[in-house]
C-alpha cells in the first residue's frame, strides 16, 4: 500500500508497509523536519522532476559495515600512492552539484534535482548532511555525500571524474570516521564489489534507531 502524505502534516507510516520495490509514501515536502524524520526511521527520498515526491524504505536494505569494506590490490595499491588527497564537508556545494551533472550509465537523467539540492543543502549547513571530497591537484575530482543519523551514514550519491576517486571516498569513509553502518540504500554491481550486503530492514531499523540521536560532526 502506497501512502499519501499531507505537506501540513509531519509525520509518515512505518516503513514496513512500503511495497516490494521499496516505495512507502508519496507527497509531503523536503523540509529539514521532514527529511530528519524520514532518515531516523529508515526512509529516504528519491524521485524525478517530472514526479512528485516519493518516499522510499527498501526490505532488505543493501548495506556496508565499515569493518567488511573490500579493497582490492589495485585499489590499495592506488592509496599507498597518495594520487588523491581527501577532506570532509570542505565543498558541499560542488559535490552535490557534481552527483547531479555526472553522467551515469543506462540513466538518462538524475534524481538530483534543483529542489533535492536545496533540501540537502539546508541539512548541510544545519550540519547533518555531509560530503568526502577527492581532489587531484587541487581539483575535486569524485566524492560523496550523505545524512549521518545515529552512527549511520545514509549515502546519497557519489561521482568519479578519474577512475578510482568515488572509490577512494567510500573507502575513507569507511576506515577513517566512527559508524556503525553505511546504508547504501539499493544494490548495485559496485557496491556488492565493495562490500556490500543485504540486511533485512527490521536488523536495519534495529541499529538504526538504538538510543536514537541526531548527529552533526564527522
Amino acid at each position: 500500500m502506497i501512502f499519501e502524505l499531507d505537506s501540513k502534516k509531519l509525520d509518515f507510516p512505518h516503513p514496513s508497509y512500503a511495497e516490494k520495490d521499496g516505495l512507502l509514501a508519496i507527497g509531503g515536502d523536503l523540509s529539514a523536519e521532514r527529511l530528519l524524520l524520514a532518515y531516523s526511521n529508515g526512509i529516504f527520498p528519491w524521485f524525478s522532476d517530472d514526479s512528485p515526491i516519493l518516499w522510499y524504505a527498501p526490505d532488505p536494505r543493501f548495506v556496508i559495515y565499515p569493518s567488511k569494506i573490500k579493497i582490492s590490490k589495485s585499489m590499495a595499491s592506488c592509496i599507498r600512492k597518495n594520487t588523491f588527497s581527501i577532506s570532509i564537508d570542505q565543498n558541499f556545494d560542488e559535490v552535490i552539484k557534481s552527483c547531479s551533472s555526472i553522467n551515469r550509465k543506462d540513466q538518462d537523467g538524475t534524481w538530483i534535482t534543483e529542489d533535492m539540492i536545496r533540501a540537502y543543502t539546508a541539512l548541510y549547513t544545519m550540519g547533518y548532511a555531509h560530503s568526502v571530497e577527492v581532489s587531484q591537484e587541487g581539483v575535486l575530482v569524485g566524492g560523496l555525500y550523505g545524512v549521518l543519523i545515529n552512527g549511520v551514514f545514509c549515502g546519497e550519491s557519489m561521482f568519479s571524474k578519474v577512475p578510482n576517486a568515488s572509490k577512494v571516498a567510500l573507502i575513507y569513509l569507511a576506515q577513517e570516521i566512527d559508524l556503525q553502518l553505511i546504508d547504501c540504500q539499493f544494490h548495485t554491481a559496485h557496491l556488492e564489489s565493495m562490500g556490500g550486503e543485504y540486511l533485512p530492514l527490521s536488523d536495519y531499523l534495529a541499529i538504526l534507531t538504538k538510543d536514537l540521536r541526531y548527529e552533526q560532526s564527522l
